[in-house]
């Protein structure tokens, strides 16, 4: 990333040059072209806007410079934020994606460091290198995080290798508000697959349990972001942003999550199970086998 004058309209704007090995893949240069479609295709305050740059010399993006902070560097200084403030950036980021799935494009990469907050607090979303459009075709990587995203943020979904859509936006949003509201993200893992993990076979332990002084429709909301099944999160940023907005009307379910959280399971317990399960079939096979021949 560079920062650079426009010497056309003598605006400050920032660069983005990839290596120059990386254009020689030609899934890197064709994702890297959908990026700066993506960047044009859409115009919101909350999203970065790619500039129209001309013919090039070399591959580059063009886009508008801001003075936000990534709002990872912000949490890494204050661990937690107020709750009016996260609630605000939290609509500020529905707003942006409202806009974006709109037009079609998914995120799939949504975390702090992909969020630039201003003095004001206002966003900006950055990065769409991983982005989906509606009406194009899929594109593959070799490296994880590139296909999936980030294991912290990542759905469900995706981890089961789904494509991603709006609705883990949605979710990937619902963890960014979880980390604001308790200063931590509601899955760990001592690796990225074992945090990948986690969120399939474990409900998320609750905010309350992490901040008492989250509120009880605030934890609801958060629950329904981080629904496993993206049939039953939020179906829109809409539909979120509004019981951000009306949290004191959004009614508190009694979940099974509130308690079930602490029984945590792990791949490696289920590998086990499988292991043993494999084991007894034998021992099955053996005993019909003697009891067929006592009383044959």
């Amino acid at each position: 990333m560079f920062r650079a004058v426009d010497i056309r309209s003598g605006r400050e704007a920032a660069l983005k040059v990839p290596h120059m090995q990386a254009e020689s893949d030609p899934v890197f240069f064709e994702r890297f072209h959908r990026e700066i479609e993506i960047g044009k295709r859409l115009d919101h305050p909350g999203v970065i806007k790619v500039l129209d740059s001309g013919n090039n010399s070399r591959l580059y993006m063009a886009m508008e410079w801001t003075e936000g902070r990534p709002l990872r560097a912000i949490l890494s200084e204050e661990r937690q934020l107020p709750f009016d403030r996260a609630v605000r950036i939290a609509l500020e980021i529905c707003s942006a994606l409202e806009h974006a799935h709109g037009r079609g494009v998914a995120h799939r990469d949504l975390k702090p460091e992909n969020i630039l907050v201003d003095s004001q607090d206002r966003i900006k979303i950055i990065d769409f290198g991983i982005a989906s459009m509606a009406g194009s075709r899929r594109l593959t990587f070799g490296k994880l995080s590139e296909l999936m995203g980030s294991p912290d943020y990542i759905s469900p979904e995706q981890v089961r290798g789904k494509r991603g859509d709006a609705r883990s936006d949605l979710y990937a949003l619902g963890i960014i508000l979880y980390e604001m509201l308790t200063g931590t993200v509601p899955f760990n893992g001592s690796n990225a697959f074992a945090i990948m993990n986690d969120r399939v076979l474990n409900a998320p332990i609750p905010p309350r349990h992490r901040n008492p002084a989250v509120t009880p429709q605030l934890q609801e909301i958060l629950y329904r972001a981080l629904e496993r099944d993206p049939r039953n999160r939020y179906a829109s940023a809409r539909e979120f942003a509004w019981d951000l907005s009306h949290s004191d009307q959004v009614g508190v379910e009694d979940r099974a999550e509130m308690t079930a959280w602490s029984r945590r399971r792990s791949p490696l317990k289920r590998r086990l199970l499988s292991y043993a399960a494999l084991g007894l079939i034998p021992l099955a096979l053996f005993s019909l086998l003697l009891f067929v021949a006592r009383h044959g």
